[in-house]
């Protein structure tokens, strides 16, 4: 009887989680169904996948009136999730990096001889535990998103079998994903003691009492803010928790590097807002200093590590750390000194977060079209000569380095002036120029890479095969990219809309 209250209760509330049950559903339709297709056909399966992030998108869509105003935001299943303009945001953001990475794995994955039904399924289940992430108003709906995302993505990132480096980023993926996931559950363990509930609110409201209570920080406060805040630095590849990432990214299948480092990194920045625009705000001024630390770190070690690369992947894994940097001082200035929302910083880490996914995906997308038979093709020497043998992938690659560096008329200038302004305005001047100087070294060693493709070179001259689905997502991510850097009025009013709505403090 309790039970049959129970669905009563929430059955209104499953529209709410269609977006995520229609990737189940074609998740598991490919699972069902590959056994059927001959080796031929497995590239159907991809088809398959894409319906998945189509039919999820259009659910998604329908949800728009659920997020806001008049009608939202609207809490489902006794508040555990809730649909708001940050849910919608991300969610659409998941789905286009879904989408654009099994655009960019089909022709990869035949070529590696690993077209399989499961690589398409564990992506769409990935996505779903993303969505969770960006949605989930409870410890536990976090947490079953977080290891949903990521046990999808340490079998993804061994799916080379016959790749010993694929094996081995798995293992240590899976081994430091392991250990976070374990300290993260032990920081959920102790707000659950402050507050006697998993509600994200709730607990809010346990520690700005405590925090009214008892002057400064207290123990129990600082230790779940300490865990909690380790746990999903080990996510987001921040330094000193960025060991595993180098590897993984040089391990992993391309596209599942071009994954990882783009929507499971914004996955683990949804996590952060949520967790530290609502729990933790009370203590807001206390948790900006780690993030300025880590902040400062990340961006140090990410760019003087990158310089020595002579691997394309471990390089954009190193500047992805980077990144990460920047994105964290951008967190850094969503808090006005004396404690309340400064808007500008929301607005630029939420701007950054959207283009970034874009723009890194795409360079990892040009490393996909030298690999062939008998070539692996991530090694700098591999971009030698590729303006004479593929004029198009190297203005490309020349477009998305760019960006990554912070250079106009790309997104990713743009966004690190985002950060630099919100920065300024809130009294972080040092961090401003800091910021603005390891631009400088970064320039360098993207620029080997141009430098490599236009100068050198190149005694292969075959021409890289680029088939009809990479040739449309690598369209559409320069098109974000230059868009995103030229015309940014729209890309900035959909990052406000979707940050500043349900987190207006």
């Amino acid at each position: 009887m309790h039970w049959q209250n129970i669905f009563e209760q929430t059955r209104g509330d499953f529209f709410l989680v269609l977006p995520e049950a229609m990737l189940i559903f074609f998740g598991l339709a490919i699972l069902l169904s590959d056994f059927l297709l001959t080796k031929q056909q497995k590239a159907w399966n991809a088809l398959t996948a894409m319906l998945g992030v189509v039919f999820s998108g259009g659910s998604l869509y329908m949800l728009r009136a659920y997020a806001a105003a008049p009608y939202g935001p609207t809490p489902g299943f006794y508040n555990s999730i809730v649909v708001d303009p940050f849910f919608i945001f991300f969610g659409f953001l998941f789905l286009a990096s879904t989408a654009l990475v099994i655009l960019i794995s089909v022709r990869y994955m035949e070529i590696e001889d690993e077209q399989h039904g499961e690589y398409y399924a564990l992506m769409l289940f990935a996505t779903v535990g993303m969505m969770f992430l960006a949605c989930g108003n409870d410890l536990v709906v976090l947490f079953l998103g977080l290891e949903t995302m990521a046990l999808s993505f340490y079998v993804l990132s061994g799916f080379l079998r016959r790749d010993r480096r694929s094996n081995e980023a798995a293992m240590k993926y899976m081994l430091m994903g392991a250990f976070s996931s374990g300290i993260l559950a032990y920081g959920f363990s102790i707000l659950y003691g402050l507050a006697g509930s998993t509600n994200l609110q709730v607990i809010e409201g346990a520690i700005s009492r405590r925090h009214l209570e008892v002057p400064g920080t207290d123990l129990l406060t600082f230790l779940a803010l300490g865990t909690v805040a380790a746990g999903i630095f080990f996510k987001i590849a921040g330094v000193p928790f960025h060991q595993w990432a180098p590897d993984v990214y040089e391990g992993a299948p391309t596209a599942i590097t071009a994954f990882v480092s783009g929507a499971s990194k914004a996955a683990s920045f949804a996590l952060l807002l949520r967790l530290f625009l609502t729990v933790f705000w009370p203590v807001n001024l206390d948790w900006v200093r780690i993030m300025e630390a880590v902040g400062v770190l990340s961006l140090t070690v990410g760019t003087l590590a990158a310089i020595t690369q002579t691997n394309i992947k471990r390089l954009l894994a190193y500047s992805s750390i980077a990144q990460v940097g920047y994105i964290l001082l951008g967190f850094v200035a969503a808090v006005n000194p004396d404690g309340t929302l400064h808007e500008r910083g929301l607005q630029a880490m939420a701007f950054y977060l959207f283009v970034y996914v874009f723009f890194n995906t795409g360079a990892f997308a040009v490393v996909i079209l030298l690999r062939r038979k008998g070539i692996i093709g991530d090694e700098i020497d591999d971009l030698n000569g590729l303006i004479e043998r593929s004029p198009g992938a190297a203005v490309l690659m020349l477009i998305f380095l760019l960006s990554l560096a912070g250079i106009p008329p790309t997104a990713g200038f743009v966004a690190k002036l985002l950060i630099f302004w919100a920065l300024i305005e809130t009294h972080h001047t040092v961090l401003a120029v800091l910021g603005v100087l390891y631009i400088l070294p970064a320039v360098y060693y993207y620029f080997r890479m141009v430098a490599a493709m236009w100068v050198r070179e190149s005694s292969d001259k075959v021409q890289p095969v680029i088939s009809w689905a990479q040739k449309f997502a690598l369209g559409a991510m320069v098109i974000v990219t230059l868009a995103a850097g030229m015309f940014p009025e729209q890309f900035l009013r959909l990052a406000t809309y979707s940050i500043l709505t349900p987190f207006g403090q």
